[in-house]
């Protein structure tokens, strides 16, 4: 007798596979730059919550299955493919995470994430052993266990191979159908008849979908609860005077001022810094603060920037953004991290949402309540000063001109 299955508990395992592979994305993917004890912390949550992802989906897909009379399931078979499953995918995210992703590497953490989620699944199906007599069909097995295996790849692929990564709740839509995939091909191919033997059973004081409906409550729960525990800080989280929302800027033509397209500090075969460059680039010294690296995402392999090539930094979500007046680079420290490891004499916040080398500012102006800097580069990028900051940076602007007996690169004031 082949399986046939519930469609609102079939919907309700692929939002458990989703829910829970979101939180564990979110948490995996700052395993790699995070350090301890948080980073075991994470890596503890991320584990859990996609191994219960995995695991509560496939349960809530076998209740899903609509079986002949009543079913009874073995505790120590159920219990154990839920650990299998969390041991498994804690290996693989620890060992895609602490290094460099190579292709060996890769393959060999998919492959053991792989046959650890299929032996979850037939451990799980084994639980029902008492009840039935169950066969699998050899080919879909091992269609199953080639699903898995490529879920994995791609799972991890996703979190630590890529140069840009896509949005986690992309990589959760993929990853959650992956898994979906792997557990209803694997139920196609088995087909099950009662035991010969058995006895008549009375029915469990818990019927398939309220028994789903727990599972899924209590997944949900320790879903959210990891997430909530280890969420990055909030970078909004100023002064009160900040907590208003920051007025939209208007800019006009008539208030720009053109900037020059100068380095940092004097390099040989290029022109000597000038104006507001001058001001911070020439006395400052190359102390262990300058010196320090951060992590980038560069054409796809990751590598590390100098603090000091640095023009702005961009909060993007839990990560940022690195300009250093060519291009942007993904970084995915956040950027309170960073601001912790920059020189305060030369890097400034000038907005919840962005830091500015102010070496590298070639002009300013008022912009509405708040102000606008114009950095150096090909493009000219601009960044916005918050209402707040923006008497502050005006005036550090304008002094560190002034030190240099040059002109100030500003509109009036206003």
């Amino acid at each position: 007798m082949s399986v046939t299955h519930e469609p609102w508990l079939v919907a309700l395992s692929l939002v458990m596979a989703f829910q829970g592979s979101f939180v564990g994305l979110s948490l995996a993917v700052q395993v790699r730059n995070a350090v301890d004890p948080r980073r075991r912390l994470l890596l503890v949550g991320a584990s859990i919550t996609l191994a219960l992802a995995i695991w509560s989906m496939h349960f809530v897909g076998m209740l899903a299955a609509k079986l002949p009379g009543a079913v009874d399931f073995l505790v120590l078979p159920t219990l154990l493919s839920f650990l299998v499953c969390v041991l498994v995918v804690g290996i693989a995210v620890f060992t895609a995470s602490n290094r460099k992703l190579t292709s060996l590497r890769l393959g060999l953490s998919a492959f053991v994430m792989g046959a650890g989620i299929c032996t979850m699944h037939y451990l799980g199906m084994y639980a029902l052993h008492r009840s039935l007599l169950m066969h699998h069909d050899p080919a879909y097995v091992l269609a199953s266990f080639l699903i898995a295996f490529n879920a994995s790849g791609l799972a991890l692929w996703l979190l630590f191979g890529m140069g840009k990564r896509p949005p986690i709740v992309v990589s959760a839509v993929a990853l959650a159908l992956a898994i979906s995939a792997m557990h209803y091909t694997a139920m196609t191919g088995m087909t099950f008849s009662p035991l010969p033997t058995a006895t008549d059973m009375t029915a469990p004081s818990l019927g398939p979908g309220t028994l789903a409906i727990f599972v899924s409550c209590v997944a949900f729960l320790v879903s959210g609860l990891f997430l909530l525990a280890l969420v990055p800080a909030q970078e909004g989280r100023q002064a009160p005077s900040d907590s208003r929302p920051e007025p939209s800027i208007e800019t006009s033509d008539e208030d720009a001022v053109p900037g020059t397209l100068d380095t940092l500090g004097n390099e040989p075969g290029k022109k000597p810094a000038s104006g507001l460059q001058a001001a911070t680039a020439t006395p400052r010294p190359t102390t262990s603060k300058t010196r320090r690296m951060l992590p980038i995402e560069r054409d796809g392999s990751k590598e590390q920037i100098g603090v000091g090539e640095v023009v702005a930094i961009h909060a993007d979500a839990h990560y940022t953004k690195l300009y250093d007046g060519q291009r942007e680079y993904f970084c995915p420290l956040s950027i309170s991290q960073i601001e912790q490891q920059l020189d305060p004499k030369v890097f400034k916040r000038v907005h919840r949402s962005h830091i500015v080398n102010l070496s590298c500012v070639t002009s300013f102006k008022r912009a509405g309540d708040g102000g606008l800097l114009v950095l150096k580069g090909e493009d000219e990028q601009t960044v916005p000063v918050s209402r707040s900051r923006w008497s502050r940076i005006r005036s550090r602007l304008v002094s560190l001109a002034e030190e240099t007996d040059q002109p100030t690169q500003a509109a009036p004031a206003e």
